[in-house]
């Protein structure tokens, strides 16, 4: 069985929960846990270097401009509520179904 992210749909896009390990050795996916995607990255948590990498990171992932993904909640913590506007959720699932291990 296939691990899953939550993913809800609005008007203006998609949303989904995202895990931040900040500090790691590569930025990678590192897969989900309780409906969220992890994602470490390389930037440390400082004057939002973590936030900008994260948002740099998923641009590049689901082939978006960076101005398509905004972080609605959590810009301080690690566990993150992220918008991408323009996108549906089949898009974002099949995108994310294969980057994920299985």
């Amino acid at each position: 069985m296939k691990p899953e992210v939550h993913i809800t749909s609005s008007s203006v896009g998609v949303a989904f929960a995202v895990r931040v390990i900040p500090r790691a050795r590569k930025t990678a996916i590192a897969g989900t846990r309780e409906g969220s995607l992890v994602v470490r990255l390389v930037a440390p948590p400082v004057d939002g270097a973590a936030n900008a990498a994260l948002i740099a990171f998923l641009a590049d992932l689901l082939d978006r401009p960076k101005r398509d993904i905004a972080i609605v909640s959590g810009q301080l913590s690690r566990d993150k509520c992220i918008t991408v506007s323009g996108m549906t959720a089949a898009q974002l699932a099949e995108t994310l179904s294969d980057i994920l291990p299985a």
